[in-house]
């Protein structure tokens, strides 16, 4: 399940790739709205790693690391919040790999194949209404902004694409 951009490889994260996505998760800058800015234990990434293993076997999605010439640059894919039908869409990228386009290219190919692939409805992205590059990433991926709601006592924002091919 490996996916290619014109300049990025998407591999899917394992048990293997921990030490990375850990450092990711616990980044200050990732951390500030992805973890409402929270040191998570290593414990929570292994659990995370191990159901995307899991979820890659059984429901062929998950997380992707994003690579570009050999580099780890952060991660892309699917995870559930807030109870809802279907994953949502969410990047994490490293602060000083932002601001070259990579999340928006990892993100297009990520929607191709949810929708092309795994015949998702639509896509949900959400996030903290502070967090402005998300929210340009949402708009240049032309998700259209649904509902704003308060959880737990911060705005957050919810965009979503639907999926114009999808046949149930």
């Amino acid at each position: 399940m490996e996916l290619k951009t014109d300049r990025l490889y998407l591999i899917p994260l394992k048990a293997s790739d921990l030490d990375i996505f850990h450092k990711t998760n616990t980044d200050p800058f990732v951390r500030k709205f992805l973890w409402d800015d929270q040191v998570i234990p290593e414990s929570v990434s292994i659990d995370i790693i191990n159901e995307v293993e899991s979820k890659f076997k059984e429901e062929k999605w998950g997380l992707w690391k994003i690579v570009k010439d050999g580099d780890y640059l952060g991660y892309i894919g699917f995870w559930f919040f807030f109870d809802e039908k279907l994953p949502q869409l969410l990047y994490a990228l490293l602060p000083e790999h932002t601001g070259n386009g990579y999340a928006t290219e990892a993100s297009r190919k990520i929607i191709n194949y949810a929708f092309e692939k795994l015949n998702f409805e639509y896509l949900l992205a959400s996030m903290d209404k502070p967090n402005k590059d998300s929210v340009n990433v949402c708009d240049r991926l032309n998700m259209g902004l649904i509902e704003e709601k308060e959880i737990e006592g911060k705005p957050t924002l919810f965009y979503k694409l639907i999926n114009k091919n999808y046949s149930p």
